[in-house]
């Protein structure tokens, strides 16, 4: 099944994005350091959404327009007094099929599963303001998630479209971990 080799095959790229991540939360201390973590997040999703947004129809993932998008990171930066101005450079995974841009949207949708920790640790800093992209789905987050592996598990009807997804996820996440090199930022 795709959902389960999928993630032990995302498991390094996946704890390497985590580390480098946590590593810039824990950094946080104003609403302005937040603010920057965001535009890094705004700049990857916002760019990885137009990559994969011909491929995610409304025959594949039909509640893909109530998922949760780069328009929430754009909302909780203005609701903290910042735009999206001054953004990181990024880079997406090539996407030309819907297994790609499924794999692309795992790393996506699988980072809801973590927000609440991100929530959590944003509030110890002091920082409540602006969370509505990191609150996920609320209670409807399972619900969603499970949606979401059903519709990933039925992508990939062989091992090529598999591989594909895996490459896509893979990849996915290791153009996200590059935008927070600070030296990309123009």
């Amino acid at each position: 099944m795709l959902s389960a080799n999928i993630k032990e095959a995302t498991r390094e790229a996946h704890l390497h994005l985590e580390k480098i991540v946590v590593k810039k939360l824990k950094t946080v201390r104003s609403h302005a350091d937040y603010a920057t973590l965001l535009k890094h997040f705004y700049a990857y999703f916002s760019h990885l959404e137009t990559a994969i947004e011909p491929y995610i129809t409304a025959d594949l993932l039909p509640d893909y327009k109530d998922r949760r998008h780069a328009a929430y990171i754009k909302n909780d930066m203005e609701a903290l007094g910042f735009d999206t101005n001054e953004l990181p450079h990024t880079t997406v995974p090539e996407i030309t099929n819907a297994a790609q841009a499924m794999g692309a949207l795992y790393v996506m949708e699988g980072s809801i599963m973590g927000g609440s920790i991100i929530v959590q640790m944003l509030a110890k800093g002091g920082i409540t303001e602006g969370v509505s992209f990191f609150s996920g789905y609320g209670e409807a987050t399972g619900q969603m998630w499970g949606t979401f592996i059903g519709v990933l598990n039925s992508v990939a009807p062989d091992a090529a479209a598999e591989a594909q997804a895996i490459q896509a996820a893979n990849d996915t996440f290791s153009h996200f971990a590059d935008v927070f090199d600070e030296a990309t930022v123009s």
